[in-house]
């Protein structure tokens, strides 16, 4: 059996809080809700379980506070797979998330980093943990001085860098000039852009950084490199039930599929199917399809 890829995250781990409701309450009114659940999230470790799940061995490099949910939040990474020796413990609470999802799937979020808002920097540490990766996945829940940093470190240890601009800021230059690969959402790269057309938007972000994939939902997505033509994949058609940790998912398991050596092509019907099933479940890390699962999914088609 061939040797799992290396994978690093440097990003935020966070208690997702989420309430289920038909539709989201609008400024000053009470509603009530289905449901309520309290599941571990953050955009980095998500990416990480997700990575870990679909065949990765994942290294996690961020912060917990010293309470009750840094505990369960590092527990939960060690029990997806994740290696955990670069999660710091800061003073304080930890990150969370009040994530309030709809009936029909979407969600709308507040972060509250907690001690995801003092990583500002990379440590001696982190750089061991770096060195030898097949990727590093980045997000933009940290400070932007933590992702720069991280991003820097991995451009000069020879690691492609794969960022995900969630939420949505802008994007410095060095910050760019560092990344080999960027994931937004449709949303995200009209943001960045000023493009609605996921086209023209590729076509602008490809002049900053080399490869860029953007997703498109329950369209699916599209991918292009440099003087390349875009290849463009449909999604899976599901009913979705929680579509919170599907970008997610879709980007850990491309990251594996692309450092086990598969085409862009065959990496996004992986990443595809990976999102399709996190779509159909609740939660974050909840939610995520192991590599069996995965490989089902595909084989049916």
């Amino acid at each position: 059996m061939a040797t799992a890829p290396r994978i690093a995250v440097f990003g935020s781990v966070n208690m997702d809080l989420v309430a289920y409701v038909d539709a989201a309450p609008a400024k000053g009114e009470t509603i009530t809700g289905r449901e309520f659940r309290q599941i571990p999230g953050g955009k980095g470790a998500n990416q990480a379980v997700a990575a870990a799940r679909t065949g990765g061995e994942v290294t996690f490099l961020g912060a917990v506070g010293d309470d009750p949910f840094g505990t369960q939040l590092r527990s939960n990474l060690v029990e997806s797979g994740v290696e955990v020796s670069g999660l710091r413990v800061e003073a304080g609470a930890s990150g969370v998330a009040h994530i309030i999802v709809e009936g029909d799937g979407g969600n709308s979020i507040i972060v509250i980093p907690g001690a995801n808002g003092r990583v500002t920097d990379v440590r001696d540490g982190d750089l061991r943990l770096l060195r030898g990766s097949a990727a590093l996945l980045l997000q933009l829940e940290l400070p932007m001085s933590g992702v720069i940093a991280a991003a820097r470190a991995g451009r000069e240890a020879g690691v492609p860098t794969v960022l995900t601009p969630a939420p949505v800021q802008e994007l410095p230059p060095e910050l760019l000039d560092a990344t080999d690969l960027l994931v937004p959402n449709q949303h995200e790269a009209a943001a960045i852009t000023g493009e609605e057309d996921p086209l023209r938007a590729l076509e602008a972000l490809l002049r900053r950084v080399p490869e860029v994939i953007i997703t498109l939902g329950a369209v699916g997505s599209v991918y292009g490199r440099r003087h390349e033509e875009p290849v463009r994949i449909p999604a899976y058609q599901v009913a979705a039930v929680d579509t919170t940790a599907a970008g997610d998912t879709f980007c850990g398991a491309f990251v594996v599929a692309r450092a086990e050596g598969q085409v862009p092509e065959a990496a996004l019907r992986f990443a595809s199917a990976a999102a399709a099933l996190s779509a159909q479940r609740y939660g974050a890390s909840t939610s995520m399809p192991d590599r069996v699962e995965i490989d089902k999914a595909l084989a049916r088609g």
